[in-house]
């Protein structure tokens, strides 16, 4: 009997973490539970070599653990790449809070996380995410201090959205430049999904540059609210992967570049906020290239929040912010130039410069 409960329990767990197919040589994944606030949580170190991992926190309604763990795992492995190819000296990290933000966000729960958070001694550095406000990374500021993104008011860089919205902005400009020889958005057809603080704050950015933007979300008055706020249109088809347009934004949650989205989306060009926005990296990297959709791979565009957070840690100022987070538009350039003279895909392109960095970081230290 305890031979068949063995079998069956290494059936359903085997690998439980080590074996996913997310995990990449993660130095570190720290699992938190608190009965008392009911806090589930993960926190995800993938690679210190830079720096100390930083990254935001994300409170999500997972359907599960293992959703979880996944989310956790693919989003820290891509702040590292993130912090590597901006030219940071941060490694990735990154956590996850298994709940309702609406409606099972306490600030008691808010402090023990950032407990978790301080008990690694400065390994992971959090920031705010998906389902996070300023003022939750106030609370955890109380308990830590290895917090970015806090009040302006508390000496912090506040709401990294619209810097981040820029650094989007900055690479769907380079990557028009790219495909339709300017970099001029005017009359473009773009479609925003998910328009929450940083697809608001694109669609600003893209309205001023007279773009025709169309939006989509799950949240009906938010839509309301920005179609209201800048003369946009709410697209009120089926499927928005079927309809005609210049350039397709995702700004929500990752993996809708994926065999069913790429059998019909008639973008010419995905540039958006969203993380891990290809399902499968190299499946779905190369069926956008086969397909001459010029992709701006996310963890360089949607890096100007990791930029505004990082100048807490450094004493940059505000015009500094905005200078490193327009300097994606030439990082850009430069990773689709290389794609193409080395018929590689540009997330490759994007993903070797990275490394590069990161390795040479190994060999200094080495030395």
């Amino acid at each position: 009997m305890l031979t068949e409960v063995k079998k069956n329990s290494k059936e359903l767990m085997a690998d439980p973490v080590f074996g996913q197919l997310s995990f990449d040589n993660h130095e570190q994944v720290v699992f938190c539970s608190d009965k008392d606030t009911g806090l589930r949580a993960i926190i995800g170190i993938h690679d210190t070599t830079l720096g100390p991992a930083l990254g935001g926190t994300r409170m999500w309604a997972y359907q599960n653990e293992w959703e979880a763990l996944n989310d956790v795992l693919r989003l820290s492995r891509g702040m590292t790449y993130k912090s590597a190819i901006t030219g940071l000296n941060l490694g990735g990290g990154k956590a996850v809070i298994i709940g309702d933000a609406k409606t099972q966000k306490t600030p008691e729960l808010m402090k023990k996380f950032g407990e978790y958070v301080h008990s690694l001694s400065g390994r992971y550095i959090t920031a705010e995410d998906v389902g996070m406000e300023t003022s939750d990374m106030d609370l955890v500021r109380e308990v830590t201090p290895y917090v970015t993104g806090i009040s302006e008011d508390k000496g912090g860089s506040g709401n990294p959205s619209p810097v981040t919205a820029y650094g989007v902005f900055m690479g769907m400009k380079a990557a028009a430049k790219h495909k339709f020889g300017t970099d001029l958005l005017e009359g473009k057809r773009v479609f925003v999904q998910g328009i929450g603080h940083v697809g608001e704050a694109l669609v600003e950015n893209l309205v001023e540059d007279g773009a025709i933007v169309t939006i989509a979300d799950i949240n009906q008055e938010r839509l309301a609210y920005v179609r209201d706020k800048y003369g946009v249109t709410i697209y009120g088809g089926n499927d928005l992967y079927t309809e005609s347009m210049d350039i397709y934004a995702p700004c929500a949650l990752g993996a809708t570049i994926n065999d069913d989205t790429l059998s019909k989306l008639q973008a010419k060009v995905i540039a958006g906020a969203a993380n891990n926005q290809l399902a499968i990296e190299d499946r779905h990297g190369k069926m956008l290239q086969d397909k001459g959709i010029v992709y701006a791979p996310d963890f360089l565009i949607n890096a100007g929040g990791i930029i505004n957070v990082y100048a807490e840690l450094e004493g940059y100022n505000k015009a500094e912010i905005m200078r490193k987070t327009e300097n994606i538009y030439n990082t850009t350039l430069e990773i689709l130039n290389h794609a193409d003279a080395n018929g590689i895909t540009s997330n490759q392109a994007a993903l070797e410069l990275a490394k590069k960095r990161i390795e040479a970081r190994k060999q200094e230290n080495k030395s």
